[in-house]
């Protein structure tokens, strides 16, 4: 059934509104005012508050209200909206105003087909703004359909920076030098440690209700209902058995028998690869690999992290160096992707944590540096800097230790989550 025209025209103006009322804290993305761009990331991640810093500028910048033309997908208003649709988006562009309109088409991935009308929106030098919330639209067809008429941007959830600036507590560089500022830059990473990045996070009291609601979207509406999921708690095992092993490398295998053992029925193992590339997906979680390993073993046994710590604590109990390595991986991942990697070698004996080759830096995670930390996590490092001279720094990121080590002549820097994941420069 084709979508009643009038009330996509009051979806579009309602949408000026919202968009006029939002409020915005500053982002650490930049967008190009002559790109078209596909913005993919978590949902409530904060994509759709992107595009509406977006709008506002454009209209700051002497564009008219009635020319930003922006349809919010997942409104129920627009269910049963199809690829033939769109070109009504185009109609009531052109019944609102006489000037070429922008267009932002937000949470577009459950229309089939949508990339053939960003195309053809390109093509005819529209300015357009699209938002998903599957990795699936990176797929390689799409991508292809696409060419190079836009970028492809990943929004995540706020970096510790931007969680700082929402939240109000200044914290530029002479700031952790203040007494008073320093308790409070201290006490937002306590914060950002326990209930992650998700912008929304900071409106509402009760973060753990919150969080279990984005949750169960991202499971119910993004993972199963999306992918026809025909064994929905076999999945939900899955997400549990992966919250448990973080900070250690798992395989498929034993992530199927784990399940399997508690569901007392067979999970194959098919079934876990294609659950986890769900998982990946949705941006619930991503995976780190072994630089050592062989390629087969890279990509069958990495350790995965979660994209948000608020979701990751929903599967935890008093687990904050499991929370502390996720935290440090989300910053990694975020800024260096597949560039990032873990050590781990049976004949060396070294392990670890994480390792960015191209900046010649390994980097261990510890609570504080007790006796079992020392060994475990200065051991490896020296082990590691007698073995491969190409390593020249040394990082153990703790709770709130600081200091500087002088271990067998290899300096090792000790240095506290709130700094780590404030200094652009720690490990630039």
């Amino acid at each position: 059934m084709k979508i009643d025209h009038q009330i996509l025209r009051h979806i579009i103006t309602e949408q000026h509104r919202v968009i006029k009322n939002a409020v915005i804290f500053p982002r650490d993305y930049e967008f190009d005012p002559r790109a078209n761009y596909v913005l993919v990331g978590l949902r409530r991640a904060g994509k759709s508050t992107l595009l509406y810093k977006i709008a506002r500028d454009i209209v700051r910048n002497g564009a008219d209200w009635t020319q930003i033309i922006y349809v919010n997908f997942e409104d129920e208003r627009l269910n049963g909206f199809q690829l033939a649709d769109f070109d009504d988006i185009l109609a009531v562009a052109g019944e609102l105003a006489d000037k070429k309109p922008y267009i932002f088409l937000d949470e577009i991935q459950n229309i089939t087909g949508w990339e053939r009308f960003a195309r053809r929106i390109a093509d005819q030098k529209y300015q357009v703004y699209i938002t998903g919330s599957n990795a699936k639209m990176l797929e390689w067809n799409i991508v292809e359909r696409l060419g190079a008429r836009y970028f492809i941007k990943s929004i995540y959830p706020y970096n510790f920076n931007e969680f700082l600036t929402a939240k109000g507590i200044e914290h530029g560089p002479n700031e952790i030098f203040d007494t008073l500022l320093s308790g409070q830059i201290r006490r937002g990473a306590a914060d950002y440690l326990s209930h992650g990045g998700l912008p929304e996070t900071l409106i509402y009291s009760d973060h753990r209700d919150y969080l279990e609601s984005i949750y169960q979207k991202i499971l119910f509406g993004d993972i199963i209902a999306r992918n026809d999921v025909r064994n929905p708690e076999a999945f939900r095992l899955l997400i549990n058995k992966i919250a448990e092993t973080i900070m250690h490398d798992v395989s498929y295998r034993n992530l199927a028998k784990s399940i399997q053992s508690v569901l007392n029925k067979k999970v194959s193992t098919e079934s876990v690869i294609n659950y986890i590339s769900f998982a990946k997906s949705a941006f619930l979680i991503f995976d780190v690999k072994d630089y050592v390993s062989k390629f087969t073993d890279k990509n069958t046994t990495p350790k995965y992290y979660f994209i948000d710590n608020g979701i990751l604590n929903l599967f935890l109990l008093n687990k904050a160096l499991v929370l502390l390595e996720n935290v440090v991986a989300i910053a990694l991942y975020e800024k260096y992707q597949n560039h990032l990697y873990y050590l781990k070698s049976n004949k060396t004996k070294i392990d670890i944590d994480f390792y960015l080759p191209d900046k010649k830096t390994a980097i261990q995670v510890a609570f504080n540096i007790d006796d079992h930390a020392y060994e475990r996590e200065v051991g490896n490092l020296v082990r590691l800097a007698k073995r491969d001279e190409n390593v020249e720094r040394f990082i153990i990121v703790t709770s709130e230790e600081e200091k500087e080590l002088e271990v067998d002549g290899v300096k090792i820097e000790v240095i506290p989550l709130y700094k780590f994941l404030l200094d652009d420069l720690v490990i630039d």
